[in-house]
């Protein structure tokens, strides 16, 4: 009876041994990779324009199977590429801007924050590249200063819709029409 309990044991020991090879494999497999640094010439993604021509936080996007970085000149256009119905189910690792951390007009790439752990104020007074974009932190703390100097909402990753993209514009685009006709059309 020894030996038959001396072989289960070793056969317990050896499916314990390939058991735990196999979570640190899976560990490997789905560890975030780094976020990657913003050239000079990197254009984005969404809109085409050279991203480090302009203020305020940018994002990117590292798809999971292709390991292929999308880069965006702002976090409203990450946004809009991320909540397509296209991307929103597929699974992407999201970096943006702490501008807690960094400067708005430059912001530095060591401030790169995980996208989904972040939170945003939409609807400040800051732009960023094409007009309105959503200020990005990694405390609740500081996104609620920045919203209390600068105006907007604090909401959290998870909340962020498509219309809060698109409310943004919609302000935007009636601040322009007041101050037009406040100065007698264009000049």
């Amino acid at each position: 009876m020894r030996i038959a309990s001396l072989k289960v044991f070793s056969a317990a020991l050896v499916f314990a041994v390939l058991l735990a090879g196999c979570s640190e494999s899976e560990e490997q497999v789905t560890q975030m990779p780094n976020p990657v640094h913003f050239e000079s010439g990197d254009e984005c993604h969404v809109c085409g324009m050279v991203i480090t021509r302009f203020p305020g936080p940018k994002g990117e996007a590292i798809t999971a199977r292709e390991q292929a970085v999308h880069k965006f000149c702002s976090t409203r256009d990450m946004f809009s590429w991320a909540l397509q119905p296209e991307n929103a189910k597929r699974d992407h690792t999201l970096y943006v801007h702490d501008m807690a951390q960094t400067e708005w007009e430059h912001p530095d790439d060591t401030a790169l924050i995980n996208a989904r752990e972040a939170f945003f104020v939409v609807g400040s007074e800051r732009t960023g590249a094409m007009g309105p974009t959503l200020a990005s932190f990694a405390s609740e703390e500081a996104a609620k200063d920045f919203a209390n100097e600068f105006g907007g909402d604090v909401v959290q990753f998870k909340d962020v819709t498509m219309q809060h993209l698109t409310q943004d514009m919609s302000h935007q685009n009636m601040e322009m029409g007041k101050e037009k006709s406040e100065h007698g059309g264009e000049h």
